[in-house]
């Protein structure tokens, strides 16, 4: 089997070329160039040694990932004939993906690959902007960037930078974190004659005219302490001192069953959120939510029981086990065959059978709730009318029987009957009771303070108004929408 003898131009020019690498340039046969766009290739012709580049290539497809594809298939036509040379900028094992398809190549039994090293650009790069990768450093492909593999506190340095439309999509990345203004520093030929930086801020990366396959774009980790508030990790973090020795007190003494109410209070003021469509609130209201989880969790990581990495991996791995429409191969053509399948699903994720398909309620959801989705559950089962018409005929039965009831007990008994009934019929309309109350509420809380404010203004007193009066301010609540 033949080799691909990968051989590694440096960061610079030929002075710091390797003078072993250097021969093996002046002797190889036949020699390809991923590009001759580098400082050192002038030496090669200036000596007489003859080469293919591949620069041609890149404008022969719209995308990078077609381009090394093709590179690669090239050589490996050449060196079914006999063994070839193929020189790369750099280090051929750093940030070079056409070298990891030949070892890919190499592992399907396609040719042999044999690295002569080459110094890497991140030498020349340390170097020139005077940095410490021990203190956190990420190398990012520029074409293949995504913001939430990104450490804000690390050194972060863009390879493959080759023009102004992958100089946009990193800035861009970069501006829904950081701000417009942020410096950042473009890198041209580090460790040759030819070296420039530049420090422009964020927002001008694109409008930068020096962008070629030298280009390398550094990131300084970032210090300010607010600017990483948006960072999930900077809130568990927050969570975790406030349950710390040295924390709250009032963080430090709650347990799960002391926050229950809390989640609770939380959940139903995101629900007023929502229904008053005020985004502003609903972000508030979410991020109150989410507190009470990250107590939750970090109340499981001080028991030592599980954190919150237990909680994402168990949610994360039931929304791809249930969507396997979406991450499997499984088709669907409607969002009710949708639903279908993810009740299949969690019948088959039960380790055991329950006692009653009624123990799959929770038993802590409100009674509205909770008498919902135990007809929802019987209905699954057949037990349920196909017309609303019974429903209502139930209702009725239902208020007749507690007419009839004199006594305190059994009335309270039949007037669950009735909030049953109507609940049956909420369902068969697609109506969460528990939410159509909440409107209600609501609605009744606005006319009831409009009331309060008609009174007041007047003078007067809620208590020295009779019920006609009180009335007409209520009716006038609900013409002007109250």
């Amino acid at each position: 089997m033949n080799t691909v003898f990968i051989l590694g131009l440096g960061a610079g020019d030929v002075d710091q070329l390797p003078l072993g690498v250097y021969r093996k340039l002046k002797d190889a046969s036949p020699l390809f160039l991923r590009t001759q766009e580098h400082p050192a290739v002038q030496m090669l012709v200036e000596e007489g040694i003859s080469f293919t580049s591949f620069d041609y290539v890149y404008e022969q497809f719209a995308t990078f990932e077609q381009v090394y594809e093709a590179i690669v298939e090239t050589l490996l036509e050449h060196v079914r004939a006999g063994d070839v040379f193929y020189a790369v900028p750099g280090h051929p094992l750093v940030a070079e993906k056409t070298v990891q398809l030949l070892l890919e190549a190499e592992k399907q039994g396609r040719c042999r690959v044999k690295i002569e090293g080459g110094q890497s650009f991140l030498d020349a790069l340390f170097t020139a902007l005077r940095i410490d990768p021990v203190e956190g450093f990420q190398l990012v492909d520029a074409t293949s960037f995504r913001r939430e593999d990104w450490q804000p506190t690390n050194h972060l340095i863009f390879c493959q930078v080759y023009d102004a439309f992958i100089a946009s999509d990193v800035k861009l990345s970069l501006m829904e974190q950081l701000p417009d203004d942020y410096p950042v520093y473009i890198v041209t030929a580090a460790g040759s004659a030819e070296e420039k930086i530049v420090e422009i801020p964020l927002y001008e990366l694109d409008r930068v005219t020096t962008l070629n396959n030298l280009t390398s774009v550094y990131v300084p980790p970032v210090k300010d302490e607010a600017m990483l508030y948006h960072r999930f990790d900077t809130l568990r973090r927050v969570i975790a001192t406030l349950r710390g020795p040295n924390g709250c007190p009032w963080d430090r003494k709650q347990t799960h069953e002391s926050l229950k109410k809390y989640l609770l209070e939380e959940t139903y003021e995101l629900f007023e959120a929502i229904d008053e469509q005020d985004d502003d609130n609903i972000i508030e209201e979410l991020g109150d939510v989410l507190l009470q989880v990250m107590l939750h969790a970090q109340i499981g990581e001080d028991d030592g029981i599980f954190s919150i990495d237990d909680v994402i991996k168990a949610i994360t791995e039931k929304m791809i086990h249930r969507h396997p429409h979406v991450f499997g191969d499984v088709s669907v053509q409607d969002a009710d065959e949708v639903v279908q399948n993810w009740q299949r699903l969690k019948e088959k994720e039960k380790k055991e059978r329950a006692v009653s398909l009624l123990d799959d309620v929770p038993k802590s959801l409100p009674n509205l709730l909770k008498a919902y989705e135990f007809q929802a559950k019987a209905a699954k089962v057949g037990f349920d009318w196909d017309d609303v018409r019974p429903m209502w005929d139930k209702v009725k039965e239902e208020m007749n029987e507690f007419q009839r009831e004199h006594s305190s007990q059994k009335r309270l008994e039949e007037f669950g009957d009735i909030l049953f009934a109507l609940v049956n019929v909420a369902r068969y309309y697609n109506i969460n009771p528990e939410e159509a109350l909440h409107r209600t509420n609501t609605k009744f809380y606005r006319r009831f303070s409009y009331m309060e404010e008609q009174v007041k203004n007047r003078g007067l007193r809620m208590e020295e108004l009779s019920l006609e009066q009180l009335d007409y301010f209520w009716e006038e609540a609900k013409k002007k929408g109250r």
